[in-house]
């Protein structure tokens, strides 16, 4: 599945949830299929999506809160799943896009490329929901049960890399406020 094809998924079962989005491939794609008040791009944040989501979750625990990952910046974020479960936020939907490689940094193959499985160790950090689908229409099954049930999930989605959108051109400080002036209390 492509990327493009996971986030539509993605948009096409919110409506005024936050999305928070990771740096580079998930941003320009979610910024070109739809910009709106409601998703935070963190530019310039590689591994820390997870983290930014998990701090709105619990900010604004009566909105389901998504977060589109990938895969290279979870890796250099590992610690974050286990803060996660031990947290246990219900309204936490954290998706990785896993292109298997380092996108943003020239493509160079990352761990998952060599069996590393996200699932797995999402599973063993005490995540109580966890996915790991490979088509669009195990994402959507997903993806409408995690609207609809309590979390925190985690769904690792495998994606094959075709290249991601235009780069948006946006303030970051300005989407950050837009962003706090919606959603956080």
């Amino acid at each position: 599945m492509l990327r493009r094809e996971a986030l539509r998924a993605l948009l096409d079962r919110v409506t005024t949830e936050p999305i928070v989005a990771n740096l580079g491939s998930a941003t320009f794609d979610i910024y070109a299929a739809e910009d709106r008040p409601a998703n935070f791009y963190t530019s310039g944040a590689m591994g820390l999506v997870s983290s930014v989501g998990l701090g709105v979750a619990l900010a604004a625990p009566d909105r389901k809160v998504f977060v589109a990952d990938g895969d290279g910046s979870i890796l250099m974020n590992l610690g974050s799943l286990a803060t996660i479960a031990r947290m246990g936020p219900a309204n936490l939907v954290h998706i990785v896009l896993d292109n298997h490689q380092w996108a943003e940094t020239g493509g160079q193959p990352t761990h998952t490329a060599a069996g590393t499985d996200l699932a797995e160790i999402a599973k063993g950090a005490g995540i109580p929901h966890v996915a790991a689908v490979t088509t669009l229409e195990g994402l959507e099954e997903v993806l409408d049960r995690a609207v609809a049930e309590d979390g925190p999930w985690c769904i690792v989605v495998d994606i094959e890399e075709t290249g991601h959108g235009p780069r948006p051109i946006f303030n970051p400080e300005e989407n950050l406020l837009i962003f706090r002036r919606t959603f956080v209390p």
